[in-house]
């Protein structure tokens, strides 16, 4: 029972860090590197990721500054970028790339708080479904013989104290992503 216990927290785990990084590349006003992590640039004929051919940085809160380690990606970078819908408009000097983040509209920032609510009951989700897993594990094993019923029923329990926590951390996370870009 602590094993099945174990690997759903492990799980859950998971969910609430995917849950991180996603809402890390939505755009909530300030330069932020992750934004660019889905952008991906056609390089030598295969896709690669920008933060792998480029040092990205953030030299004021509202600029992104890409400088590629080969020059003559500058183009190929510039776009992938303009094709990501982002929303983002690169400038190209030569040698490096600078995209100014642009501040947020009242209306763009409702948008971005529904995307936030949806991908964190996406998250809740899938918390969930990890439980449901976990409960029929527990059931599987109560038929075979392998625990009493009133272990299956402790192990419903806690299961459940641990399904609560993750929730309880998934509204926490979204929340504060949703503070900071109502932020102005």
């Amino acid at each position: 029972m602590n094993e099945v216990k174990k690997q759903a927290q492990g799980k859950m785990e998971k969910a609430v860090q995917v849950l991180k990084k996603d809402l890390t590349a939505i755009r909530a006003g300030r330069a932020n590197p992750a934004l660019l992590d889905k952008v991906v640039v056609e390089y030598y004929g295969s896709e690669m990721p920008i933060n792998q051919m480029a040092n990205i940085s953030t030299p004021d809160p509202r600029t992104l500054l890409i400088q590629p380690w080969d020059k003559s990606a500058l183009g190929e970078i510039e776009r992938g970028i303009l094709k990501s819908e982002l929303g983002l408009t690169p400038n190209n000097d030569g040698s490096v790339i600078r995209i100014t983040i642009p501040a947020l509209t009242e209306e763009r920032r409702a948008e971005l708080v529904k995307i936030v609510r949806k991908t964190g009951e996406e998250a809740k989700v899938a918390i969930r479904n990890i439980r449901r897993d976990a409960n029929d594990e527990l059931k599987k094993m109560r038929k075979s013989g392998d625990i009493p019923e009133d272990t299956l029923h402790r192990g419903h329990d806690e299961i459940q104290k641990l399904t609560d926590q993750f929730i309880k951390t998934v509204d926490q996370v979204v929340a504060d992503k949703e503070k900071e870009i109502m932020e102005i």
